[in-house]
Formats: structure tokens, C-alpha cells, sequence
């Protein structure tokens, strides 16, 4: 089996080199940095948060937003993530999907975990999909969530084309959906590549242990005994994908918006003969909100007890509250 899903004469690698000077910021940043006290860092501002990471801007590389990835035990470990990395946003690219330029640069420190920091170029924060729920007009709104479905179809389409041994996923809710332009002709770019998943011939390309990292490590077995592989499996389905975007309404405090997103969805070739309910759509919510308490209750007592009783660096930056 191929290491790569790319044969020779392929698309061009999305991840480009950032210049010497950006390297250095980063490597001096990541030197002066106590992750569990990020907002103590006077010249960094936190824009937002994955699953694993941090979203920032620093004020002496403007016009970028960082994420940082402290998962790794050595550089190698890393430089194989940025392989899959580079691998995944190709495959969304050469699946129709608008993907942002990024960088990657890998910092290593002695006796503290490698870093992972992935660029993206940084874009205005009113139009990403889950702000422009709130200010489009209700016809404009419906156009964006068809977008959003129909750029997500390309994903499906595309993996089946490739090959039968390619499966691809995607996490699709709005907040990973930035509109550059006009709602109806603008640019629809899809932004979290950062979690590389995809499979060949049945095989994860990614370890998915390293999403367990942030997590208290007495809760680890349990999380991945019960949860792991039902949330990385979620989004390789179509159907899991689309029902976890409509769920993602809830959270965003559009609930009014549900019926009509189902609409948009039973409309899909791929969403099968067994159309998605708006019952499926609750139930599949609370699940998830009470999945992801679980996790991130996990990582505040895994923060404390590393920083207040035994005195350690915590390596991840967590929000005060998640909304879901």
C-alpha cells in the first residue's frame, strides 16, 4: 500500500515554508509561554479553541492565526502529523473544497512536548458561517446552509471517485466555514484541516490516541473505551456529519433553523432512502453535549491537579466554558 494517497504529478502541497524571521517569533514565543495561563501573554490574543488546541494571533506576525498542537514526544512524531496534515488539505482541495494557504512549524524543547504550530491566514471574523446565521437575511441564510451542505457532498463524491479504499472525513459545522464575498457567488473556504482524518484500505493515517492527550490520564481508558471511536467514526458518514451540523444549530442558538437544514439535507443523494427528524437531530445533541462535559470536566481537573498539587506545566490552553 502506497504511503500516500498522491501519485506522481499530483496537486501541490497546500502547506508552504514560513520565512525565517516568522520561525523565530514562534520558537521565542513558545519559550516565554505558560499555555495554562495564556491570557497572561501580552502579546497574543486567543481568537478560539478546537477539540485539542488553541486558536491565536500574535501582534508581531499580523494578519495570521496560529493553532497550537502540543502532542508530540519528539520532532518525528510531528513531522508525521504534518505529512498526513499536508495529505488531508490535498485531498480536500483536489475534492472542489476552497482551502486557506497555511504553514507549519515544529518546535522542539528539551523535557516538554513537541510543538506543532499550523498557520492559517487570518480571516474576518464576521463571516464565518456561525456569525452570519445571526445577520444575513432569513433567504441569504438558506442559501449559505445549501452551500454548506453542497460543498460537503464534494467530499463524499470525491472519496468514492478516488478509490473504494479511500474514505475521507470532515467535520462540517458552521464554525469551520468562512464566506469570503457575495452569498451567493462568494468564496466558501473550509478551514479546520487540522485534524487530519482520512483512511486507506480501512487504516486510520492518523494516531488517534493524540486526541486523548488533554485528557486526565485516570479518564483516558474510559474515553477511549466508550467514546473515542464513535466520535472519529461520526464523521466518515455522510448522514453522522449532517446530523451533527444541524445539531450544531442548537449551539449556536438557531433552533428555528433546524427544519429547514433538514430539508436542505433529505434533498442529498447521499443522504440515503432513511431521511434525517428533527427527533434524531435532539437526541443526537444531547448525547454529544453530554459526551464533550464529560471530556472537557476531564481536562479542568487534569489542569488543576497538574499546576495547584503537583506544580507542573500544564501544556494546553482551555476555555473558561464551552457552549453546547
Amino acid at each position: 500500500m502506497p504511503k500516500t494517497p498522491f501519485p506522481a504529478g499530483g496537486p501541490e502541497p497546500v502547506n508552504m515554508p514560513l520565512d525565517p524571521t516568522t520561525y523565530k517569533i514562534l520558537e521565542k514565543f513558545e519559550e516565554g509561554l505558560n499555555p495554562a495561563e495564556f491570557t497572561s501573554q501580552k502579546d497574543a490574543e486567543i481568537i478560539g479553541y478546537g477539540e485539542v488546541s488553541s486558536i491565536f494571533s500574535l501582534k508581531k506576525i499580523p494578519g495570521y492565526a496560529f493553532k497550537r498542537l502540543p502532542l508530540f514526544s519528539n520532532q518525528q512524531e510531528a513531522e508525521k502529523y504534518v505529512k498526513t496534515y499536508e495529505d488531508y488539505c490535498n485531498l480536500l482541495s483536489d475534492a472542489g473544497l476552497n482551502i486557506p494557504e497555511s504553514h507549519t512549524h515544529i518546535v522542539v524543547k528539551k523535557d516538554l512536548p513537541t510543538v506543532l504550530y499550523i498557520c492559517q491566514k487570518k480571516l474576518t471574523a464576521t463571516m464565518f458561517a456561525h456569525k452570519l446565521i445571526h445577520s444575513l437575511s432569513q433567504d441569504q441564510i438558506y442559501i449559505l446552509l445549501q452551500r454548506v451542505v453542497q460543498e460537503t457532498e464534494k467530499v463524499w463524491a470525491h472519496a468514492k471517485l478516488k478509490s473504494p479504499q479511500m474514505q475521507i472525513a470532515l467535520d462540517a459545522q458552521l464554525s469551520n466555514w468562512v464566506l469570503a464575498g457575495d452569498v451567493k457567488t462568494g468564496t466558501l473556504l473550509f478551514i479546520d484541516t487540522s485534524t487530519p482524518l482520512y483512511r486507506l484500505n480501512g487504516a486510520e493515517q492518523l494516531n488517534p490516541e493524540m486526541f486523548l492527550k488533554s485528557a486526565m490520564p485516570g479518564l483516558r481508558w474510559a474515553i477511549r473505551q466508550f467514546f473515542l471511536n464513535d466520535i472519529i467514526n461520526r464523521y466518515y458518514d455522510f448522514r453522522s456529519v449532517m446530523t451533527d451540523l444541524t445539531a450544531n444549530l442548537y449551539k449556536e442558538k438557531r433552533p428555528d433553523l433546524i427544519s429547514k437544514m433538514i430539508q436542505l439535507i433529505n434533498e442529498s443523494q447521499w443522504i440515503g432512502l432513511n431521511p434525517l427528524t428533527a427527533k434524531e437531530v435532539e437526541s443526537y445533541y444531547k448525547e454529544d453535549k453530554r459526551i464533550w462535559q464529560i471530556v472537557q470536566n476531564s481536562r479542568i481537573i487534569h489542569r488543576w491537579i497538574t499546576t495547584k498539587i503537583f506544580r507542573n506545566r500544564y501544556e494546553f490552553t482551555l476555555p473558561d466554558e464551552i457552549e453546547r
